[in-house]
């Protein structure tokens, strides 16, 4: 398709899988994360396997001065995004409220709320010029139902939604598409993540069931993106089977 998107956080899960499947579509893509040697790694695989151009943008999203000193520097031909792909995003710690680490509060609502800020104001100015672009937030059904030791994450989650209905509204008179993508289980690095490196902990979460996986969401993501200029889905839940939100989930049906 010959489009530029832009992932955030691209190194595992859901931003690989959807760098994986804009490449094959033929599109040019900025991957984005901190582990720039993962970075490296993935621009040779898409370009090699697709054939087609990778830049990489190497920053952390919780830093405004590295997103927009590294986004007002790339080459002309790589600031007519059409596509930016709002990914990054963590969760730290499952803890009773009156338990939970400030840390992880701080990092969870600086990552999940202030990157997705920052990146989509730094790339703003090139869509508004050009009167077209489309922005893709990964929100979460844990921003519609708050469940037990959720609390900050199922916060920032609320977050996503409620700006990306305000981008929607506001975004309008410059024609861009605003979608927010809300996941159930997907299996990725995110419990282990989570659960501070503990893969064992991590897999617990995933058993008795068949969640998402990272591609599944990629897809949906990739269609989304891919219908016509007259059309935007601004909303998309998307469950296992086993889930029907973001509290009712039975294993071992």
């Amino acid at each position: 398709m010959n489009r530029v998107v832009f992932i955030t956080g691209t190194t595992s899960g859901i931003g690989k899988a959807c760098a994986e499947k804009f490449a094959a579509a033929g599109d040019n893509i900025i991957i984005n994360g901190r582990r720039e040697e993962r970075l490296i790694e993935l621009k040779l695989s898409l370009e090699s396997q697709y054939k087609i151009e990778v830049l990489i943008a190497a920053f952390d999203v919780q830093s405004k001065k590295e997103v927009f000193d590294c986004i007002n520097s790339f080459p002309d031909k790589w600031k007519s995004v059409d596509i930016l792909i709002n990914n990054a995003g963590l969760a730290l710690g499952r803890d009773f409220f009156d338990e939970a680490s400030l840390d992880d509060w701080d990092t969870m609502l600086q990552t999940n709320v202030n990157g997705l800020l920052y990146v989509s104001k730094a790339i703003l100015p090139f869509m508004v010029a050009r009167n077209q672009g489309h922005i893709i937030n990964l929100g979460s059904v844990a921003g519609d139902d708050v469940y037990e030791k959720g609390n900050v994450y199922c916060a920032s989650k609320t977050a996503v939604e409620v700006i990306s209905r305000a981008m929607r509204i506001d975004l309008l008179q410059h024609s861009i598409k605003v979608t927010n993508i809300k996941p159930g289980a997907v299996e990725t690095e995110f419990s282990t993540v989570r659960f501070n490196g503990d893969s064992a902990k991590a897999a617990k979460v995933y058993e008795g069931f068949t969640p998402l996986t990272g591609t599944d969401i990629a897809q949906a993501i990739f269609y989304c993106a891919s219908l016509p200029a007259n059309v935007c889905i601004n909303e998309l839940e998307i469950t296992p089977v086993a889930q029907a939100n973001g509290i009712f989930l039975l294993k071992n049906l």
